[in-house]
């Protein structure tokens, strides 16, 4: 009759539980630890009254037995983190994720934790003992074509078409070999792009892959469909040309040019005519400086009136220069791939602003860096060609879904 009376008890608990009903779940295998001698439950008609709901999300810096002290005994904290050690260790609490307790009479009748998005870890009384699994949603993957005109910048843009930033990162990183996001969009340019949108129980949850996309720049268009080449997941262009390029356009994600390149320029402190071999992106102190491509770190500390400074060697005699920084994060030797971060912007020795001195040197000789024609990259190798076409043409018609596809192929011949 106790056991029955138990298991009546938390079945009740998990009632009041808040629980969401997936569109599908899955189970890990459950473990079992026996609880100490029990004293008898209270009759069934008190049960229910006598049950305590207690629901939360982990502090900072806090550890199960800070969460629970108040609500349960030592006891039963340590038979709940035992019981749930083979599926999860309630060791690694992440903040802000939700946990619910519920407790009878006797203590613990039931505990959930949310690990992540998709995992639930659920311990619950199972007659004189506990049980656990973990139970796991799957997201709802639908492609979804989302398309926009610029007004006054990609993130802008990418808002009133009723999407988050993230998106417009997104969509700034396929296309930033080819378009420089703080200089070169213009209000009318427009965007069209095919993406995996991730649904939990009905409501957007995050964004998965772009399968393709498309850029209008007053008269040119640039389109990108994803494909698996030789170097993993990348984007092509409909001919299957990598998008990727040796250099990237920026080295700076978002910011704005203050100063371009120029032989003669007026010195702003100095207040001297003289030369200015790079270009001046200004941006806050502490946005991220990247490599402009892969290479080597040939300096990096104090140089003068550039401040904090790194210099990178590339492959067929270019080198990059990177001033005025608030901080270094590379060392001299180190190797680095393009656009792995190398530093932050400042305005470390001759500087009236936050911003980064960009150079860029060919053969010793420095050139200017918006308009270097860095060497093109390797196609789709022919032994992928076929597997190359069936996956563009699919991506074309996400972006055009009443086009044929031979219209769709000839407008993006240009590319």
């Amino acid at each position: 009759m106790a056991v029955r009376r138990l298991r009546l008890l938390a079945a009740l608990a998990l009632l009041l539980l808040p629980i969401h009903l997936p569109l599908q779940t899955e189970y890990q295998a459950a473990s079992i630890l026996p609880l100490p001698a029990l004293p008898p439950l209270p009759p069934a008609r008190t049960v229910h009254s006598s049950l305590k709901v207690i629901s939360g999300t982990i502090a900072r810096d806090a550890t199960l037995e800070k969460v629970l002290r108040q609500t349960l005994d030592p006891t039963n904290i340590h038979y709940l983190v035992q019981t749930a050690r083979p599926l999860y260790n309630l060791a690694d609490l992440s903040v802000g994720h939700p946990f619910h307790v519920s407790l009878g009479p006797d203590g613990l009748a039931a505990f959930s934790y949310g690990i992540d998005e998709l995992r639930t870890l659920r311990v619950r009384r199972n007659g004189d003992g506990l049980e656990a699994h973990v139970e796991t949603r799957t997201y709802d993957t639908r492609t979804e074509l989302v398309t926009g005109e610029i007004t006054s910048s990609l993130f802008g843009a990418v808002e009133e078409a009723g999407e988050s930033d993230l998106l417009a990162f997104d969509l700034a990183a396929i296309f930033e070999w080819d378009v420089d996001f703080n200089t070169e969009l213009r209000p009318g340019d427009s965007f069209k792009v095919a993406v995996e949108k991730m649904y939990l129980e009905g409501r957007f949850s995050r964004y998965g892959r772009i399968l393709s996309a498309q850029l209008e720049r007053g008269s040119r268009t640039l389109h990108a469909v994803r494909f698996d080449g030789p170097r993993g997941a990348e984007y092509y262009t409909p001919a299957g040309i990598p998008l990727r390029k040796t250099f990237l356009r920026s080295p700076l994600k978002f910011s704005r040019i203050s100063s371009r390149f120029s032989r003669a320029r007026l010195h702003p402190i100095l207040k001297t005519v003289r030369p200015h071999l790079g270009v001046d992106y200004a941006a806050p102190t502490g946005t991220p400086v990247r490599a402009a491509a892969d290479g080597v770190v040939v300096s990096a500390g104090w140089s003068g009136g550039y401040g904090k400074v790194v210099k990178l060697r590339h492959k067929r005699g270019f080198e990059t220069l990177y001033g005025h920084l608030s901080r270094i994060e590379v060392k001299r030797w180190q190797r680095v791939e393009q656009g792995e971060r190398i530093g932050t912007v400042g305005m470390t020795g001759l500087a009236t602003g936050p911003h980064l001195d960009y150079r860029t040197i060919r053969a010793g000789i420095f050139v200017n860096p918006l308009t270097i024609q860095p060497p093109p990259p390797d196609p789709v190798p022919a032994s992928r060609r076929a597997a190359f076409a069936e996956v563009r043409d699919r991506g074309l018609a996400l972006l055009h879904p009443v086009a044929p596809a031979s219209a769709l192929l000839a407008a993006a011949a240009v590319r």
